[in-house]
């Protein structure tokens, strides 16, 4: 199998180990200088996130000399390529079409619109257009994001007229920063307030499996939306679970998404469910390392190779115990000095592991310009609330020194 792993992904060691609990062949596709140059023991491929076609294209040339049984994206600059190249090979796969509407957030909401499922009310801001119009429009307070980044960069609450034309620009200029056109339309869509949910499912020929249903307990209310704690199971009442599968499998099908991963994301107010927006990929960052599953404790980047690789049988169910990450949030801008209190912070009852991912030395930004998480805390326990309960107190021990 080929897995896309483009340099930005957090997930590479992750996805090379199933790919040996599964003793598959593996190909590397990406950009990382240090991987091309060969420090990693696999054939590589060489790809560009910001051209997918391009990418793809070597992908397939790949194949032609060295057939492949599928080819995985880990993380969501690789699923438009490797849904184009999948198709070119007549391997399993989703529509590219489809898949680049969830790449593009206004795209997505005019489809959801379409199938008139329950979302914010939106306005697309395009570079012509009226900000303050359009923000009025869906009222106040509204959530104005790019319509192209992920993991929350560039999304800001704006509650009144006076800070619309300063947030457009900040966001543009985010935009830009990611390497995008800093004139691509803007989404501006109405402030839902409630528990916020991620589902995390898996598409077999276009039935939805849903592997983990996530609670996020800290409040998501802005100015900015840095996503911190998430546990599971779900401390939600059973049928606002069940209308949140629903959801999730009546978007994908809107969507016309058929085969592999689906990260969705919700909102709960009043028991009625709102629809944020659905991604044709697993969960980010290295929050799959909450999820285990069967007897065996199968990682979840096993169970999505296996997938992919044609398994048919029956999925293996989550392992039991409540568990949960915490992405470590940047309180300011600076160099990150140190981080103390690792130790104390293992100690902790509950703690399973803590790990860094920004080196020391390294500048850091809070949102909504960060584009890194500055690590994980990882818990499991007996319930839900245990859970998020060690990994508060893990993340007081913690001193972390940003100057």
């Amino acid at each position: 199998m080929l897995i896309v792993l483009p340099s930005s992904s957090y997930r590479v060691a992750d996805f090379v180990a199933a790919a040996k609990m599964l003793r598959a062949e593996t190909v590397i596709a990406t950009n990382a200088a240090q991987a091309m140059a060969g420090d990693m023991a696999y054939p590589m491929v060489r790809i560009d996130p910001r051209d997918p076609e391009w990418s793809a294209g070597r992908i397939v040339e790949f194949a032609q000399r060295f057939p492949l049984d599928a080819v995985v994206a880990a993380d969501e600059e690789g699923v438009v390529m490797a849904a184009v190249a999948a198709r070119e090979l007549g391997l399993p796969h989703n529509p590219p079409e489809a898949v680049r509407v969830t790449r593009d957030k206004a795209a997505m909401r005019q489809v959801f619109a379409d199938a008139a499922l329950p979302q914010p009310l939106f306005r697309v801001i395009g570079a012509d257009d009226d900000p303050v119009a359009a923000c009025s429009e869906v009222g106040f307070p509204c959530v104005v994001k790019p319509v192209s980044l992920s993991a929350s960069r560039g999304v800001v609450r704006v509650d009144g007229i006076a800070e619309v034309a300063d947030t457009v620009a900040r966001i543009r200029t985010i935009t830009a920063e990611a390497g995008r056109d800093p004139g691509e339309p803007i989404l501006a869509e109405s402030f839902v307030s409630g528990t916020e949910v991620a589902l995390e499912g898996l598409l077999v020929d276009g039935h939805l499996e849903v592997l983990a249903l996530f609670d996020k307990p800290d409040p998501m209310n802005g100015p900015y939306f840095e996503e911190t704690i998430l546990v599971t199971p779900s401390r939600l009442a059973h049928h606002v679970r069940d209308e949140i599968a629903a959801i999730s499998r009546a978007a994908a099908d809107a969507l016309g998404l058929v085969q592999g991963p689906i990260h969705a994301e919700a909102r709960v107010d009043d028991s009625r469910v709102w629809l944020l927006e659905v991604a044709a990929r697993s969960i980010g960052g290295l929050c799959g390392r909450t999820l285990r599953f069967g007897l065996l404790g199968t990682s979840l980047e096993t169970m999505l190779l296996r997938s992919a690789l044609g398994y048919r049988g029956v999925l293996a169910k989550r392992q039991s115990p409540a568990s949960g990450v915490m992405m470590l949030p940047i309180a300011r801008a600076g160099t990150l000095f140190a981080v103390g209190g690792q130790e104390q912070a293992k100690a902790v009852p509950g703690i399973v592991d803590v790990e860094l991912t920004i080196p020391i030395g390294s500048r850091v930004r809070p949102p909504p310009e960060a584009n890194r998480y500055l690590g994980f805390l990882f818990a499991s326990g007996n319930t839900t609330r245990a859970v998020e309960k060690a990994l508060r107190q893990a993340h007081a021990e913690l001193t972390i020194d940003i100057r």
